[in-house]
């Protein structure tokens, strides 16, 4: 036993909360806060700092899914390992589209729901991070895919001021308000998403053209990808790729390149 601890310890292993992470994962710190009663977590990524300051990702997981499962899978301080980053853990929540019940873990769908304990639970985490580390706060960023992207777009709507740009996947927000002020936008689809209907996203994509003021013919900026200008410095970005609802390979790299494009406006 002696043997294997030490071997536990040689090799970066380290038990946090009844989780085991291996070496791959280190760096990943479990962040626990009480919010209104209730103990919510994160699994929090901040690089080495010296005097600068850092920008920020927001993570959340579609419904059913997991903090730990988005850390492993897409791995985003890979593409930006000077960016803190925080994957965000949902509660067990009623799906619109499926798990009525509310069995899985999953995200507030809209202002109000659920006593609107997600918004503040970013609230909270957000006032850490900032707590902890030397923050770039021009530069705080939100994706999520399925019901997270569906998250990202409500942060947009109710904590639009944050951020500086959003990259919401497989995920659709037809209730936007177009008064709401523009925000680059980067918007991950699949043609053949049999849950988030394609025509739900496309019409999400439109209520952010009024949004975002992109009157142009749009040009290519990734493969797949199309960019559509805006007359308000807040361009979207629409990667449409052949499949289904999956959270596509690709997708990691992109909103990186997206984020490092774009800072708060006026800051």
């Amino acid at each position: 036993m002696k043997r294997v601890l030490q071997c536990l310890f040689a090799w970066g292993l380290l038990w946090t909360c009844g989780t085991l992470f291996s070496q791959e994962e280190m760096g990943a710190k479990v962040v626990k806060l009480k919010v209104e009663g209730v103990e919510r977590e994160a699994l929090v990524q901040i690089p080495a700092q010296d005097s600068a300051t850092a920008p920020v990702i927001f993570f959340f997981h579609g419904h059913g899914g997991s903090a730990q499962n988005a850390l492993k899978r897409f791995g985003l301080n890979k593409h930006w390992p000077e960016a803190i980053i925080v994957y965000m853990q949902g509660l067990k929540t009623p799906g619109r589209l499926t798990d009525p019940e509310g069995k899985k873990t999953g995200w507030q769908h809209s202002k109000g729901d659920q006593g609107d304990r997600d918004l503040k639970f970013f609230d909270a985490m957000l006032a850490h991070i900032k707590k902890e580390a030397a923050v770039d706060e021009n530069r705080v960023y939100a994706t999520g895919h399925s019901n997270g992207g569906g998250f990202t777009y409500l942060l947009w709507q109710n904590r639009a001021d944050v951020f500086a740009a959003f990259a919401p996947s497989a995920s659709a927000a037809l209730k936007m308000e177009t008064s709401l002020p523009a925000k680059p936008c980067i918007h991950f689809a699949g043609e053949k998403d049999p849950l988030v209907k394609f025509e739900w996203q496309q019409k999400t994509v439109e209520i952010v053209k009024k949004i975002n003021g992109c009157e142009g013919a749009p040009k290519e900026w990734a493969k797949q990808c199309k960019e559509y200008p805006s007359t308000q410095n807040a361009p979207l970005v629409t990667c449409i790729h052949p499949g289904g609802h999956e959270f596509i390979s690709q997708a990691p790299a992109l909103m990186v390149k997206f984020f490092k494009q774009h800072s708060r406006q006026g800051k």
